[in-house]
């Protein structure tokens, strides 16, 4: 197992979406933002919504995850933003060094 993640959150449009996505880079929480769009169906408040979001799939490391679950909260239009984490359990060498190397430092 390695110490990274991936975590996944849903923004409304693609502004917002690339608004986290530096900020998550300028503070290297991430390494990495992809986004895409998608449609979502959802229940909220009793009701089912529709609606097209915009997926960040973030790069990061296990340490770093409660700093970027903060800074996603604090930029997050959603009254309940998704925040969804993944362990890698594996990777190519190459990728996970280049990984570490622009995330911030591990506290020691």
């Amino acid at each position: 197992m390695t110490p990274y993640i991936q975590v996944i959150t849903t923004l409304p449009d693609r502004e917002s979406a690339e608004q986290l996505a530096t900020r998550l880079l300028e503070d290297r929480l991430a390494a990495c933002v992809q986004i895409s769009s998608c449609t979502s169906l959802y229940r909220w408040q009793g009701v089912i919504e529709q609606g097209k979001e915009q997926i960040c799939t973030i790069k990061s490391r296990h340490d770093l995850f409660p700093e970027l679950c903060r800074t996603i909260k604090a930029l997050h239009p959603y009254e309940v933003p998704e925040i969804l984490a993944s362990l890698v359990a594996d990777g190519d060498s190459g990728y996970l060094n280049w990984l570490e190397q622009e995330l911030q430092p591990p506290l020691k």
